[in-house]
């Protein structure tokens, strides 16, 4: 009878605002429509998803970039006003698929325009909804933050066409970061393994390879440029950043093991992650330690020859076409299934990436 009442009471409600939305002026800033499809997209119905006016919402922000500060006020003001967790969650998914659509005009956005740092529910006890409000919370953080990266970055490939490898290392420092900040978006109750957060977490397996992909290729390249610069400094942060990645393999097997509990359907196959070999780290430390030289040589200069001809040994995981060629390629449809409506496609993703062809690197193989 509660859930009726409460399930009764949200409709009340979203039929109210959209009412409220359509009665506004349109001026710069307010857009009726594109109010309306976001209160649809993010309605109080905890047992579905609006994919239609999601849709609609991503076909504005692709059509301008005028749409983009009706739908920053828009969505603004409905998650600082909801004290309901499947309107919160909702206005993530959303978010996370405007993201997605790859429009300067988002990346340039910086952090997201409203604050669910401290978001809690309260329409159900508290005992049966903190679960859902650390969830809300944790996934509010890393979008907040990537947003705010994504913004910075594209103002810094303005400034500098080729950045320094120090700078370049740096990046993938702060990456690794944000994909310790992604693994921490799980449920944390068992009776959270369903419904919306079920095609949250679906959602999250995109990004998750979307990240890994930026610190794999990240990585391939500057190893490879450590042997062209004489740096000790750059080759002691080169360490540092595979051997973080070392235990990310760790983490990602736990995650993705959970997903798989879940069922969760992009982590239902079988995954594997390899580890990063010892011998790749000790390269690198002999490069910091001084036992090879610069211009390549190592014991009878065998290790940038065998960097060159694509030997088994010498950071063999690390550098190989295969690492470099990880990046969204890895969401194939053969691969990732998309199961709402993607920015880019037909299919109904609220979150996805291209479909490619290219086969996964040797660190993940399933």
């Amino acid at each position: 009878m509660m859930k009726l009442w409460r399930r009764t009471a949200g409709a009340i409600k979203d039929r109210s605002s959209i009412w409220l939305a359509t009665l506004s002026p349109r001026t710069p800033y307010r857009h009726p429509d594109l109010e309306a499809a976001i209160i649809r997209a993010t309605s109080h119905d905890g047992a579905k998803i609006d994919y239609t006016n999601a849709r609609r919402v991503f076909q504005w922000i692709r059509t301008s970039p005028v749409y983009l500060k009706p739908l920053a006020l828009g969505l603004s003001s409905r998650m600082e006003k909801t004290r309901s967790w499947v309107v919160a969650l909702k206005g993530l998914m959303l978010i996370h698929g405007v993201f997605c659509c790859q429009i300067p005009s988002v990346q340039r956005m910086g952090r997201l325009p409203f604050d669910l740092s401290a978001f809690e529910d309260a329409h159900s006890n508290s005992s049966k909804t903190w679960g859902y409000n650390a969830f809300v919370r944790s996934y509010y953080a890393y979008l907040d933050q990537k947003s705010s990266l994504i913004s910075s970055e594209a103002k810094n490939v303005k400034k500098e066409l080729k950045p320094l490898l120090l700078d370049e290392l740096i990046k993938i420092q702060t990456w690794q970061s944000m994909l310790d900040m992604l693994l921490q978006v799980r449920p944390l109750d068992e009776d959270m393994k369903g419904g919306l957060v079920l095609e949250a977490m679906n959602n999250l397996i995109f990004e998750i390879f979307d990240v890994y992909s930026q610190i794999c290729n990240g990585i391939a390249q500057v190893l490879l440029d450590i042997y062209e610069t004489p740096g000790k400094p750059e080759a002691s942060l080169a360490l540092q950043v595979v051997k973080k990645a070392a235990t990310h393999v760790e983490d990602l097997t736990q995650y993705f093991e959970i997903c798989r509990e879940m069922g969760v359907l992009n982590a239902s196959q079988s995954l594997k992650l390899e580890k990063i070999p010892e011998e790749d780290i000790k390269d690198l430390e002999k490069i910091i330690n001084g036992s090879v030289n610069f211009h390549g040589k190592d014991n009878g200069g065998e290790m940038r020859s065998e960097l060159r001809n694509g030997s088994k040994r010498g950071l063999k995981t690390v550098i190989t076409d295969k690492w470099e060629r990880f990046d969204a390629d890895c969401c194939s449809s053969t691969t990732l299934q998309t199961p709402f409506a993607s920015c880019s496609s037909s299919h109904l993703s609220l979150v996805s990436k291209p479909v490619h062809k290219q086969d996964l690197p040797d660190l993940i193989t399933f």
